[in-house]
């Protein structure tokens, strides 16, 4: 295994900063999910942990050890790439094979290998058969053996199931997940899809535009998102977000939402952390963490779009700035023009800062 620390890091390409000044410590056996949007920096971030980049400025270590100057064969580390890159005339096995034959194996150990992470990814039925007549996903999965099946103590992957269908996805999520775990690998796992990383994850490192935005645990950066772009990226949906003024009433401190009214009154703590702050807000809650008012007091908002998916309802509140989305059990009755009052949970509510997007009160 190996720890990976980043200090400083940077990577400019002529005028444009890919990467700015990102600190992150991985610890060994972790997987890391980096997450985000397309040209956010994660991939650049991958390609300087692998060797195939230099930084601008910074330092990458693993183990303490500076990689300065080591190539991306000394590394240590297997690289597993978007688009399968393995070689179509030969067969599963003798691709699976290639790693440890290059590295001078014996045939028994290279065999028992071949078996291992066949049946580990379900290749087994498929050794002898040539690459060029597999499907995508085999083909991924091919690719994923080939790189595990040397065991590196670091194991990068950069978004390789985004080209697979949905199922095959599913699949390999626990497999990925499985094979990390036997093997007891530090892992690093670019994708922008959240799922993936929610799922799979020890941890997410949450990107934007080459800026850090949040490091936590799937549900730390689910439940106390550190900003507004957290908040809106991390959820399906994401975050409901709604301006207005804080305001104190007979119950404590609300937030005033304007033409929508007043909120319920906030916990105290968060109360307090917000009378501290100044100028307007975003009163922020999850889609999953809402009931129906039961007395009518709450936020009162016209449905505009009622989705039915599966084992849920995703009902569309109001339009534009005011509008919001709700998630409920797939029984709900709700219908396009009623008016549905919710209540958000109050121990759920997040509050940010409406000029600088950070949360108001501690994000645990």
């Amino acid at each position: 295994m190996s720890a990976i620390r980043l200090e400083n890091l940077v990577k400019r390409f002529g005028d444009f900063t890919a990467l700015k000044t990102m600190d992150l410590d991985i610890a060994d056996g972790e997987f890391m999910a980096l997450l985000g949007p397309s040209g956010c920096g994660k991939s650049t971030t991958m390609n300087m942990i692998a060797g195939m980049e230099d930084p601008t400025s910074g330092r990458i270590l693993f183990d303490g050890r500076d990689m300065a100057g080591v190539p991306m064969g000394r590394r240590g580390v297997g690289f597993v790439f978007q688009n399968y890159a393995i070689f179509t005339h030969m067969t599963v096995r003798q691709n699976l094979a290639y790693g440890p034959r290059m590295h001078g194996r014996p045939r028994a150990e290279i065999e028992r290998r071949v078996g291992a992470i066949a049946e580990l990814l379900q290749l087994t039925p498929l050794l002898d058969r040539r690459a060029d007549r597999l499907s995508v996903n085999i083909l991924q999965r091919v690719a994923i053996g080939r790189s595990a099946i040397l065991e590196p103590a670091i194991f990068l992957l950069d978004e390789p199931l985004s080209n697979v269908d949905a199922a095959f996805r599913a699949v390999m999520r626990t497999e990925l997940k499985h094979l990390q775990r036997q093997f007891r690998q530090t892992m690093v796992y670019v994708t922008h899809d959240q799922l993936e990383a929610m799922t799979m994850a020890d941890r997410i490192a949450v990107m934007d535009h080459g800026v850090l935005q949040q490091v936590g645990t799937p549900l730390e950066v689910y439940n106390n998102p550190a900003n507004v772009f957290v908040a809106r990226f991390i959820g399906a949906p994401g975050m409901n977000l709604l301006r207005g003024r804080p305001a104190e009433s007979d119950r404590g401190l609300v937030i005033d939402l304007g033409p929508l009214g007043a909120t319920p009154p906030l916990p105290d703590a968060l109360a307090a952390a917000v009378r501290r702050n100044s100028g307007d807000v975003l009163y922020g809650f999850r889609p999953e963490q809402v009931s129906l008012a039961a007395d009518g007091r709450g936020l009162a908002m016209p449905i505009t779009f009622v989705e039915r998916i599966g084992a849920r309802t995703v009902v569309h509140l109001g339009e534009g700035d005011s509008g919001v989305k709700v998630v409920f059990e797939n029984d709900l009755s709700a219908a396009i023009g009623e008016t549905m009052v919710i209540v958000p949970n109050a121990e759920s509510v997040r509050v940010f800062d409406a000029a600088s997007g950070r949360a108001i009160g501690a994000v645990r």
